[in-house]
């Protein structure tokens, strides 16, 4: 797999360190400082329990500096479990008879669109399958993200679309950007090239270089906002964090900057999927925390994803240790949140199981009462802060000032707007509290918009 130095990786998988080079490690990551892949391959070597606490205050100090308390909320829409590809692990895999295909149409994405807006979404992840044809593809995106954007529920719309789909050729990513997507999203599964070709049987998918070229033509493409990732469970963790890594390298050596997202789902239960239920490199919770504290050091400036295919306990337990965004009440499958949507249709036509089932009232609710702020913000996307500038103002940690502003504003639109009386209380407690850490310029700024609220007014940022 080009890019990827697969004896390099190996070599590093079964490192010796001292305390002394963890601490110095870490000190140099709590400067905000890029790690070298050796580092990260030494900090994934940990294993003793007092050294790995170390690991963990560091990567909450750096994500504390960067991202603050804010947690970016989102929620993924399926349009389409139609899919050319044959993936072992995957319920939407061509060869999976149990699967019942269904691709809604733009008049049932906006609909579904309208369900999530009135439930106080408003950011969306598209997500579907892929199609034979590159172009029905294309297609077919720009007519869903149309509908998507079109949708409204008392003068609430969608403020960001981000899009997981299949490769592309830079022509039609062009296309993609044209239409008002934010981060495009794809993962490679695994980077482990033998294990890529093992999984990824047929389809446009089998080929393990095209999939990684895809980042590469989203980038000149003009597409500057980018997320990758690896499905843990295919193969040894150590050895995919550390090629995602090398995988970063090249982008920022080539392009200039890494991605502005990264995921890293585990392996869940998928409908007609063997593998899926018993998965030959299973991922523990502790080896899942030290991946993703390890991440947030190695890349402070990315933003970590965190789905709902892990467990409410272990998410509430990560958003303080290194991610920053997650989704909510999720459903994977096409049109599944119809309120008519039965549990047997979920158990037919989804992708994989989900483990968190909370509402997006109950995970708001979770969050405030560990302090952090849960964030529906677009800003840098509509202020063009995406790309060299959003990095140019998180690796120094710089842009958290007005992160904060924004986050608390779309804070208290959502109380305003969707929230139960409990939860009410919760956040405007939280609000004045957060208040207090501002300057008084900041305060100006956010007792005008919190104002204007009052009166009616909507997505107002900085």
């Amino acid at each position: 797999m080009k890019h990827i130095d697969e004896v390099k990786i190996n070599s590093l998988l079964d490192l010796n360190v001292s305390e002394r080079e963890i601490n110095y490690i870490l000190k140099k990551s709590m400067l905000l400082k890029r790690l070298s892949l050796e580092e990260s391959a030494k900090l994934l070597s940990v294993k003793d329990i007092a050294l790995l606490k170390k690991v963990y205050n560091a990567s909450i100090y750096v994500k504390n500096r960067i991202y603050g308390k804010r947690i970016v909320m989102f929620v993924p829409l399926y349009i389409s479990n139609f899919c050319s590809n044959n993936c072992l692990y995957c319920g939407f895999a061509v060869n999976n008879k149990l699967t019942v295909r269904k691709k809604l149409s733009p008049q049932e994405v906006k609909k579904q669109t309208e369900i999530l807006l009135k439930r106080g979404h408003k950011r969306i992840l598209m997500v579907s399958g892929e199609m034979v044809s590159s172009q029905e593809n294309v297609n077919y995106y720009v007519d869903a993200i149309e509908a998507i954007y079109d949708a409204e529920y008392k003068g609430n719309k969608v403020k960001r679309v981000n899009i997981n789909v299949a490769s592309m050729s830079i022509e039609q990513f062009k296309r993609l950007k044209q239409s008002g997507i934010g981060t495009y999203q794809v993962f490679q599964e695994t980077y482990h090239d033998a294990t890529y070709r093992k999984f990824h049987v047929t389809g446009a998918k089998s080929d393990p270089d095209s999939r990684l070229d895809a980042i590469d033509n989203a980038f000149k493409a003009g597409i500057d906002d980018v997320g990758i990732g690896f499905l843990l469970g295919l193969y040894n963790y150590r050895f995919e964090t550390l090629a995602m890594l090398m995988h970063i390298e090249y982008l920022e050596k080539i392009y200039g900057l890494g991605p502005h997202t990264i995921s890293v789902p585990r392996v869940e239960l998928a409908p007609g999927s063997s593998y899926a239920a018993k998965p030959e490199y299973p991922v523990s919770d502790e080896d899942f925390k030290k991946l993703v504290a390890v991440l947030r050091l190695s890349v402070p400036y990315t933003g970590i994803i965190m789905s709902t295919r892990e467990t409410a306990c272990l998410r509430d337990v990560l958003v303080n240790l290194g991610v920053s965004q997650i989704s909510a009440e999720s459903r994977v499958t096409p049109g599944g949140y119809e309120e008519s949507f039965s549990c047997h249709n979920d158990k037919l036509e989804r992708q994989f199981s989900l483990n968190d089932q909370r509402t997006l009232n109950e995970v708001v609710k979770s969050l405030l009462s560990q302090g952090l702020i849960p964030s529906f913000c677009a800003a840098c996307y509509r202020k063009n802060r995406t790309g060299k500038r959003f990095m140019y103002l998180t690796k120094p940690g710089t842009i958290k000032h007005m992160c904060d502003i924004n986050a608390l504003v779309t804070l208290k639109e959502y109380l305003e707007d969707f929230a139960v009386p409990e939860i009410k209380e919760l956040g405007y407690n939280l609000i004045e509290e957060y208040k207090c850490k501002l300057d008084n310029v900041s305060i100006k700024v956010l007792d005008k918009f919190f104002k204007n609220i009052d009166s009616g007014i909507r997505d107002e940022y900085v």
